[in-house]
């Protein structure tokens, strides 16, 4: 694998569960492929999962690790072509990341959609800029669309805990103050596409994903007959994609609660994190023993340990 941006990049699925699962239970076992290695760590937006379980995975494989935050630590980078840079931002991508790559064996970005111009966003403007320019492999801690570190960990989480071999898995809309990427639905629609699990996604109308995404991903509109007979439940707030960026709805009646969690078998509540509670969920979920939001947060260390191991394999 040389660079690591969606589920298209990782091969088969269930090798690579079993990837994550030996490194999870062998974490130092392949630090020599990491000796006198670097990877640093590009953040052009906040983080804390992402930043430290990429850095301590970095670790475990033996690697060294620096963090750039854009904007705090760096100039302010200009990414547009043809731009007459008479503004607050003194360096350009194209001078600063090839040499970022040359101080380094693996790059990771995190570059959040703007929600200024659709296209824009979702053509990946600056992490294919790093891609293209680098010269070293790149992985993607979350692009304008798509967030592969993230589903990768959320399916091994369901792997670990699935009690039947097709599960029914529900990503469910909750509202949230902000507006908030379609990265991690998306994401997580792209990787469950691709196992054989039962998937339905359910919100309210005007929020539906973009159709390269979605496919043929069956949407309920009502959201407690989408939970019925589920298993896990991932909420997850996104802001609408056909008006793009836009809040079209606050409606706490999409909250996550103890009423339509008996609805399900039993699920498994599931969030990327930070959730805002009696927003997203209610107290009474995300603090019950069906909650699994830290195994999955932990499981984020696995499997960027997982990417970096079969990327530094390919070296």
């Amino acid at each position: 694998m040389r660079h690591f941006t969606s589920v298209k990049d990782i091969g088969d699925l269930n090798q690579a569960v079993e990837v994550a699962l030996d490194v999870k239970k062998n974490p130092f076992a392949y630090s020599h492929l990491g000796k006198n290695k670097t990877m640093v760590l590009i953040f052009f937006n906040s983080s804390l999962r992402t930043r430290l379980s990429t850095q301590k995975a970095a670790m475990n494989m033996g690697m060294n690790t620096m963090v750039l935050n854009v904007n705090e630590d760096g100039w302010q980078l200009e990414s547009e072509l043809g731009v007459v840079m008479d503004g607050d931002k003194p360096e350009h991508l194209r001078e600063a990341i090839p040499v970022i790559g040359s101080y380094c064996d693996i790059i990771g970005v995190r570059a959040f959609a703007k929600f200024q111009n659709k296209e824009e966003d979702y053509s990946e403007k600056i992490l294919n800029q790093f891609i293209e320019y680098a010269g070293v492999p790149v992985i993607s801690m979350e692009g304008a669309t798509r967030h592969p570190l993230q589903s990768y960990a959320d399916l091994v989480t369901i792997e670990e805990l699935k009690t039947k071999p097709r599960p029914k898995v529900v990503l469910t809309w909750a509202p949230h103050p902000k507006a908030l990427p379609q990265a991690v639905a998306n994401s997580f629609v792209e990787w469950m596409r691709e196992t054989d699990f039962e998937l339905v996604v359910t919100h309210p109308d005007g929020y539906e994903l973009a159709p390269e995404f979605m496919g043929d991903v069956y949407v309920e509109y009502n959201q407690k007959k989408a939970f019925e007979g589920a298993d896990f439940i991932y909420a997850k707030n996104w802001a609408s994609y056909t008006n793009y960026g836009k809040i079209l709805s606050n409606d706490l009646n999409w909250t996550v609660n103890t009423e339509k969690m008996a609805l399900t078998n039993k699920a498994k509540f599931m969030h990327c994190l930070p959730v805002r509670r009696n927003v997203v969920v209610s107290d009474e979920v995300i603090e019950s023993p069906e909650s699994v939001v830290v195994q999955q947060a932990y499981n984020r260390e696995v499997t960027a340990q997982a990417v970096i191991k079969m990327i530094l394999e390919s070296l």
